[in-house]
């Protein structure tokens, strides 16, 4: 039986490269970590050379703690063979002491640390989108809404731009109060609120609005396109939270899309095939 050939990859044409445990900055000792998904490019003399991609920066949810960096990894690969660099983002963990707006401030440093390092990890400043989920999406919203807002600046890497050029939101928080009232039944549910509202009860509708896109959203902005998902059988997040959001940006004028995901709770049955490509139209659309 004969045996049979293939051709050699020289260029490395659809692999992908994982960058791990990259610190991106450090609060009170402790790193803060992200992982970075880019194309693997080989020239001669066999030197990693790539051109500058589109970048998505991705929040994983977890209920404000430190999400998974690896969650997602799997399904993000397809996003670095259709041309983009991802890095997947970790936060401060609200149940170490640091309530709002620790985690915000955070995700903008490490935008601001991309761009930074954009030579480096072979990203266009230029076109940058943010895609979160859950308390991820929260992130990504608010990013969206606070474009180099200097409230939420933190100190490093000040020279940088934290604005995005698009938006994605799967199952966000809308509505933080609304969402705590939704889940109240939900163990941990209460010390969760104390740790990311703080311990002055009469301060938390006024800090919760502040952490809210719904109540954030203002007429005449400069916001980047936004792209909405949430499954219509959420049970930690509620999916009319999504309709009013979308309605909202809708009613002033800017550029969103929202999408219904039929019969889905929080995560694993809300994905698919079809969401994946769905964000990959919306930002082949609106950012590469």
């Amino acid at each position: 039986m004969a045996i049979h050939e293939i051709e050699n990859n020289p260029e490395l044409t659809g692999q992908v490269r994982l960058i791990d445990n990259v610190t991106y900055a450090a609060v009170d000792g402790r790193p803060l970590k992200m992982a970075i998904l880019e194309p693997w490019t080989q020239c001669f003399p066999l030197k990693y050379h790539p051109a500058p991609r589109p970048l998505i920066v991705f929040v994983q949810g977890s209920s404000w703690r430190v999400g998974k960096m690896g969650e997602q990894i799997p399904q993000l690969v397809q996003f670095v063979k259709a041309g983009y660099v991802v890095a997947t983002v970790q936060h401060r963990n609200t149940l170490d002491g640091y309530p709002f707006p620790a985690f915000l401030e955070d995700v903008k440093t490490a935008i601001r640390y991309l761009r930074r390092r954009a030579v480096k990890f072979a990203i266009d400043p230029d076109r940058v989108a943010i895609w979160g989920t859950s308390s991820g999406a929260n992130a990504a919203m608010l990013v969206g809404l606070t474009g180099d807002d200097p409230r939420y600046a933190g100190h490093l890497y000040r020279t940088e731009s934290d604005r995005v050029n698009a938006v994605v939101s799967c199952f966000a928080p809308m509505d933080v109060l609304d969402t705590f009232d939704y889940t109240a039944a939900v163990p941990g549910s209460e010390l969760l609120k104390f740790c990311l509202l703080g311990m002055d009860h009469k301060k938390w509708p006024e800090i919760a609005k502040e952490m809210s896109p719904l109540d954030q959203v203002k007429p005449g902005q400069d916001y980047p396109p936004f792209l909405l998902f949430h499954g219509d059988a959420d049970k930690v997040v509620p999916y009319q939270q999504m309709v009013k959001m979308y309605d909202k940006l809708e009613a002033d004028g800017y550029d969103v899309a929202a999408y219904r995901v039929k019969g889905a709770n929080h995560e694993k049955d809300f994905w698919s095939e079809r969401v994946y490509q769905t964000v990959l139209g919306f930002l082949d659309k609106k950012v590469k």
